[in-house]
């Protein structure tokens, strides 16, 4: 059966709505704003009305009736990569499933200013978003989101270390609006120092890290676990700074310390750590060229298992960050704040910031160290 046209074939109204159900179109309005000052008998009334007319509520309508749009603003970088693309997904997935609707701005990390971030903000509160989401992997777009003069509910998507000290960051918010302030992150220290255990067991006491782009906050946060850790071991780590997440950097690299230790005759590291699984890649390919096996002179860790990790030669050995949990804990965020729903509860936490775990996948990649 064909649902019912409006008048002159138009989108049937409220109004029509109520008339057939024989109430008010106020009352037409709790129910589809899920009032519970409804009785079951007039809630099915309504309902039967709505599906014979096959009436759809206009968000505009809704929007006036509970003072809000029901639209959330998502400003995101780093989309040229696998994390943030995957906890977009997961929030978007989120807010459908509360009858949200996201409004995404795109930008390039690297390159948002201040002013670019502001411009965008602006551009939010012309559509009235209820809250802001705001993942920012950088510590330009950290900065940016923590000194955004905006009033509405922001949920920052951010690692817990990097140049700009989180409380630092945070102290530009004003009074007022710091309790409408949450953070949620990965929980990126724990999932390095389960990686150490895993190394120390093996016996590995001489590392290679290959640390991502220092701009990143997921990069300073590994690195400066990754260093602590290796201090509480005692494992001799060697650093060798990348100025990106790309593989063929880390392949470049790792050929030019390979040549280097070759040239001085001196015994490489038995164990090589990278701050993403792009780096690993590149690692990989590297050590294969120079005819060293994986793990059986050298072992490698990467990070983010990304798609197709499992299937290496040999599989590599990596963190699994939760990404939809992230997501997800982003959006009970939203929710809290906007008094739609409870306080999320974290695992852990640290510098203030919601974490959520990442599992260490041990794969063929890491064996015993190498004498």
């Amino acid at each position: 059966m064909t649902a019912a046209k409006g008048r002159g074939g138009k989108r049937p109204s409220m109004f029509e709505v109520a008339k057939l159900a024989g109430v008010s179109h106020q009352t037409v309005s709790r129910v589809i704003n899920h009032s519970p000052d409804v009785s079951e008998v007039t809630r099915a009334k309504v309902q039967a009305a709505i599906d014979r007319l096959g009436y759809r509520p206009s968000n505009s309508a809704r929007a006036l009736a509970s003072q809000r749009s029901r639209t959330i603003g998502l400003i995101a970088g780093g989309l040229r990569f696998f994390g943030p693309i995957s906890a977009i997904s997961s929030i978007e997935t989120m807010a459908r499933a509360h009858e949200l609707f996201m409004s995404v701005m795109l930008v390039h990390e690297a390159f948002c200013s201040q002013k670019d971030f502001e411009t965008l903000c602006d551009t939010f509160d012309e559509q009235n978003v209820d809250a802001f989401i705001f993942l920012t992997p950088t510590d330009a777009m950290f900065s940016a989101a923590c000194h955004a003069p905006v009033q509405q509910p922001r949920v920052l998507i951010t690692s817990t270390h990097g140049a700009v000290d989180i409380r630092t960051a945070m102290a530009a918010i004003r009074p007022m609006d710091q309790r409408k302030v949450a953070l949620v992150g990965i929980d990126q220290w724990g999932a390095m120092a389960e990686v150490m255990r895993l190394v120390a067991e093996y016996g590995h006491r001489r590392a290679l890290y290959f640390a991502g782009p220092q701009e990143w906050r997921d990069a300073g946060t590994r690195l400066a676990a990754w260093r602590q850790l290796c201090a509480e071991h005692a494992v001799e780590c060697v650093v060798e700074q990348c100025e990106s997440w790309e593989s063929a950097e880390a392949y470049t690299r790792m050929n030019h310390v390979l040549e280097d230790f070759g040239s001085r005759g001196a015994a490489l590291p038995s164990l090589v750590v990278t701050a993403n699984d792009s780096q690993a890649v590149g690692v990989m390919r590297a050590l294969h060229e120079h005819r060293l096996r994986i793990p059986q002179d050298v072992s490698l860790v990467g990070f983010d298992d990304m798609p197709a990790m499992d299937n290496m030669l040999p599989p590599l050995t990596t963190v699994r960050p939760d990404f939809e949990q992230l997501g997800v804990a982003a959006m009970k965020q939203v929710l809290h704040l906007l008094g739609e729903g409870p306080e999320p509860t974290f695992a852990a936490a640290s510098h203030g910031v919601g974490l959520v775990p990442a599992k260490v996948m041990l794969r063929n990649s890491l064996g015993p160290a190498a004498h």
